[in-house]
């Protein structure tokens, strides 16, 4: 009988990422295993919609005094770079993600949309935030803030979703990850939804103070982008 050839032209798989655990494209149990190729593809272009569209949050100023209005809008640009900032991270963590992951399947798929649906929102609360700090009062800044950390707090938690479905799901992992990871990962979420949600009380008191910690969290996941490896033992 011919031996077996293994493929190598351009269409082959990368061992070391897609032929982990599960080959992709084989049936498997839990379902039926696809290349992430395509769901990085459209992963990428839809952060990169949402985070053009972050700067409409900004308003060109009108009237004679244009220096003052541009100084009064200081909120708006706060909430910008926060926004900016947030979901430039999310890109390269997701990028991160994907270089841990052998296939794909419907489950994290969805998971995936559900990311990319909360994060396709964001520019809507940015705006709102910069309105509210230019045009409004306390109350006004206090309901933005709200929604925004409501928001945020949601899109971590989407991510809790992707790494607990990914340490419940060894067969969609490259062969050099663990899914040990992810379980720590899912505590670097969870500290997401927690922080945002204070973020989000604290706009009751004193809402610039809630914009601040809004502003400083994109900073903390962007310096723990290759995986939290702090004192948290899982």
């Amino acid at each position: 009988m011919p031996e077996d050839r293994e493929n190598t032209g351009p269409g082959a798989p990368d061992r070391n990422r897609r032929g982990g655990r599960a080959g992709a494209g084989s049936p498997q149990r839990g379902g039926r295993l696809s290349d992430s190729a395509r769901v990085e593809a459209f992963s990428d272009g839809v952060l990169a919609i949402v985070i053009t569209l972050l700067v409409l949050s900004l308003r060109v100023p009108q009237g004679p005094h244009m220096l003052a209005e541009l100084v009064s809008q200081w909120p708006a640009y706060l909430a910008y770079i926060a926004s900016f900032g947030y979901v430039g991270v999310i890109w390269v963590n997701h990028h991160q993600l994907f270089t841990r992951i052998a296939a794909v399947d419907t489950g994290l798929m969805w998971r995936n949309l559900a990311l990319l649906l909360v994060t396709s929102i964001l520019p809507f609360p940015t705006a709102v935030v910069g309105n509210a700090f230019r045009y409004g009062g306390h109350a006004s800044e206090t309901v933005a803030l709200i929604l925004y950390g409501l928001v945020a707090a949601v899109m971590s938690f989407s991510w809790l979703l992707i790494f607990h479905y990914l340490f419940n799901n060894e067969r969609l992992l490259a062969r050099h990850t663990v899914p040990s990871f992810f379980a720590t990962e899912r505590k670097r979420a969870l500290l997401g939804v927690i922080a945002y949600l204070v973020a989000a009380l604290v706009a009751v008191w004193l809402p610039i103070g809630s914009l601040f910690i809004i502003c400083g969290l994109p900073v903390f996941y962007g310096l723990t982008i290759e995986g939290w490896k702090g004192s948290w033992k899982g």
